[in-house]
């Protein structure tokens, strides 16, 4: 499939349906494509990336995962769709039975929106807008709520507690976030992500490699990674502490809709992580630009899937503690580092003295306070035990 194939396709698609409907419906036909593309999409990538995640967990903890249904277990999430549809839909009694079907429904709603603002290529975003990246950062913000009401409506205590940390985490998380994103914003003067990758096309390097980037990325990522509550951050869930979380009462299809949100929104904002970071579709001119951001953003996914199998999860203190005594101060000197990138690089002398001394500044800061708040934890006073 070359670079045009999918444009291609829709413009096909759009002259058949327009064949038979009023010329003035050609607007509403292009919006209709392009939404069920985003649907048809979003759960067969969910449906790829639980194989992929299994095959490769398995490998990390020495496995082979699926490998019964179908050629390498392939079609195993298939057979666990059709599985949980037929599971008994379990209502606990004293339940809120409104939000008990309302929350697992909506949930995959920001998942979806999502995509509609990430260029899947060149010339192919479904709604280009000059505000994307504030719309992208909004619908990954509405699904801290649905969480919460998903954790509430069984009126089970493991499920509110499970909620109540979704909501500190996905807070905590969400500032640095945020503020690496305005990084961006500042270095490329727009708002748009499609003018994101074409700043890094026309600076002839990714925004990684700047020495503001570099930690830019590693923030965002970090916070990626909590927001949609993946090991090492996944607290909300803590199979050990409250069996399973938000999402304990839920059986069957419900079941599945809080794992597609979790994974569609884990691949969502890989993509936009490519896109703000990775120079986005910008790569070999041989390749569909589509394909290489869909490389880019499985690269990223597997760094998710190699946390999961080998790092432990953290305790509650420990995560809001990264994020409020680390990544939010590291991502207020990389807007500070930003603004000096953006004045100073126009002038090479000054940019070979100042960019070298800015990073190991920076490097040294961020080290200092890990080690600062280990060494801090490591010898805080213990309380003697009762011995009576």
């Amino acid at each position: 499939m070359g670079e045009n194939f999918f444009i291609s396709l829709k413009s096909q698609l759009a002259d058949i349906a327009l064949a038979w409907l009023p010329a003035s419906w050609q607007p509403m036909i292009s919006a209709i494509l392009v939404s069920c593309a985003v649907m048809a999409f979003a759960p067969l990538t969910m449906m790829f990336l639980t194989w992929f995640e299994r095959k490769a967990v398995g490998r990390f903890q020495d496995r082979y995962g699926p490998n019964r249904v179908g050629p390498f277990g392939i079609f195993q999430p298939l057979a666990d769709g059709v599985k949980m549809a037929q599971k008994e839909d379990i209502i606990p009694e004293g339940a809120d039975r409104l939000l008990h079907h309302l929350a697992p429904a909506l949930v995959v709603v920001p998942a979806f929106l999502m995509f509609i603002f990430v260029p899947f290529g060149r010339d192919m975003v479904a709604a280009d807008l000059d505000t994307g990246l504030l719309f992208f950062l909004a619908a990954s913000g509405l699904s801290a709520p649905l969480i919460i009401s998903g954790g509430w409506a069984p009126r089970n205590k493991f499920s509110v507690l499970g909620g109540l940390r979704a909501a500190a985490q996905m807070l905590a998380y969400a500032i640095p976030m945020a503020l690496s994103v305005v990084a961006v914003v500042m270095a490329t003067g727009s708002l748009s992500i499609s003018a994101v990758v074409e700043a890094q096309a026309r600076l002839g390097y990714w925004y990684v490699l700047t020495p503001w980037g570099a930690f830019a990325f590693v923030i965002f990522f970090l916070c990626t990674v909590a927001e949609a509550k993946r090991t090492p951050f996944d607290m909300p869930e803590a199979e050990s502490e409250l069996v399973a979380g938000f999402h304990t009462e839920y059986s069957g299809l419900k079941f599945a809709m809080f794992f597609m949100a979790e994974f569609t929104g884990s691949y969502a904002a890989c993509m936009f992580a490519a896109s703000l970071f990775l120079g986005g579709w910008i790569g070999p001119e041989f390749l569909p630009s589509w394909l290489i951001l869909q490389v880019k953003a499985m690269a990223l996914f597997f760094v998710m899937v190699w946390f999961r199998g080998t790092i432990p999860r953290f305790r509650t203190d420990q995560l809001l503690a990264l994020a409020w005594k680390f990544l939010f101060p590291m991502s207020v000197l990389v807007l500070v580092a930003t603004g000096a990138w953006y004045f100073l690089r126009m002038d090479s002398g000054i940019a070979a003295i100042i960019w070298p001394f800015l990073s190991l500044t920076l490097a040294w800061w961020g080290l200092s306070v890990v080690l600062a708040h280990e060494f801090i934890r490591a010898n805080r006073p213990r309380r003697a035990d009762n011995a009576g």
